[in-house]
C-alpha cells in the first residue's frame, strides 16, 4: 500500500523544509506527499520545491487562501490511496511512522483513525512536558501496556469528550471515512474534536498504538493559545459540548451524554489556563474562561 501524506501549508518556511525531510527519512519508501500552500507569502517556499529532486513530493500553491478548513477539504478532496495523513506543516515524522501505521492498519483492519505514539516538542525541537500534554497521555489516553487499544462507537465517543487526547496532525484515516463524514461548520477551533466524535457517532473505530512515531510542535505563541487568550476557544467548547450531550441522546449513549454535559476535564483545563488569562487575556477571555469553568 502506497501511504498517502498531504501537508496542509501556512507557516514558518524553515519549519515546513524540515518536515519535509522527516517525511524523506522515513524507513518504509513506498510513500506520495502534496504540499497544500494557502498562498503563504515567502518566495522560498516554491523555490525549495522545484529544487528539491524527489518525484514522490508534489507542490501545489492555491489560486487563493482557503483557509485552514478548506485546505483540509482540499487534501480530503485530492486524496486517492485507502489511508491519508494531513501532516502539520511544523511537526515531524520519525522513520518509523509509516511502518507503525501500517503495522496498527493491518493489527486492526476495520480502524477508521491510527493514533500513534507521540512526543511534544517547542519550537526549536526540544523535548517538552507541558501539563496539557502529561494530562493528554498519563489520565486520558488508553493505557495497558505497549498494545494497541481499541476504541468503538460509545466507547471512542465517551473517551474523547472526556478529554481529547489525540493530535490530529499525527492521525492517519480511512480515505474513506474523511470522503463520507466532513467537518463541521461554524467550529473552527474545535473542528478536529468534533469531526472525530462524528466518526465514532457513526461507530467508527480508533485504534492507538502507543509506539512513538511523531513529534508534535507545541508553540508557547501559536494560534491555539490566543483563541484561549480572546475566548474563542472556551466558547466553540461549549457549544459543542451542548452539541455532542445532543447526538449522544439521540443514540440513548448515556454515559457519553452525561460526560460531554459534565465537562469536567475541559473545565479543569479552564481553571489551569485562568492565571495566564488573567495576565495576558482579554475581557472577552476572561469571560468566557470564568463561564466555562462555572456553568454547566
Amino acid at each position: 500500500m502506497t501511504s498517502e501524506i498531504f501537508v496542509p501549508f501556512w507557516g514558518e518556511p524553515a519549519l515546513l523544509f524540515e518536515t519535509i525531510d522527516s517525511v524523506r527519512a522515513q524507513s518504509i519508501e513506498d510513500w506520495s506527499m502534496t504540499v497544500l500552500d494557502d498562498c503563504y507569502p515567502d518566495e522560498s517556499v516554491a523555490a525549495y520545491f522545484a529544487s528539491l529532486d524527489d518525484p514522490r513530493v508534489t507542490y501545489v500553491r492555491n489560486e487563493t487562501n482557503l483557509g485552514i478548513t478548506e485546505n483540509y477539504r482540499e487534501a480530503i478532496r485530492r486524496a486517492r490511496g485507502e489511508y491519508v495523513t494531513i501532516l502539520g506543516c511544523d511537526d515531524l515524522m520519525h522513520p518509523n511512522y509509516l511502518e507503525v501505521v501500517r503495522t496498527t492498519s493491518r493489527a486492526v483492519p476495520s480502524a477508521d483513525v491510527i493514533q500513534p505514539g507521540v512526543v511534544v516538542i517547542d519550537e526549536s525541537g526540544a523535548p517538552i512536558s507541558p501539563l496539557v500534554d502529561r494530562v493528554k497521555q498519563r489520565v486520558l489516553a488508553p493505557r495497558g501496556g505497549s498494545g494497541i487499544a481499541v476504541l468503538q462507537g460509545e466507547q471512542m465517543a465517551t473517551s474523547l469528550i472526556r478529554g481529547d487526547w489525540l493530535y490530529w496532525p499525527s492521525l492517519t484515516f480511512k480515505t474513506s471515512t474523511l470522503n463520507r463524514i466532513d467537518f463541521r461548520d461554524g467550529l473552527p477551533i474545535i473542528q478536529d474534536l468534533a469531526l472525530l466524535m462524528d466518526i465514532a457517532f457513526e461507530n467508527g473505530t480508533l485504534a492507538y498504538n502507543p509506539e512513538i512515531a511523531f513529534s508534535y510542535r507545541r508553540h508557547g505563541a501559536s494560534a491555539s493559545q490566543k483563541t484561549l487568550m480572546d475566548g474563542r476557544r472556551f466558547n466553540d467548547e461549549r457549544t459543542y459540548y451542548h452539541q455532542a450531550a445532543e447526538l449522544a441522546a439521540a443514540r440513548g449513549w448515556s454515559r457519553t451524554r452525561r460526560t460531554a454535559r459534565t465537562r469536567l476535564m475541559s473545565r479543569l483545563h479552564a481553571v489551569s489556563e485562568l492565571p495566564g488569562v488573567l495576565r495576558h487575556g482579554t475581557r472577552a477571555g476572561l469571560v468566557s474562561t470564568l463561564a466555562h469553568i462555572f456553568h454547566l
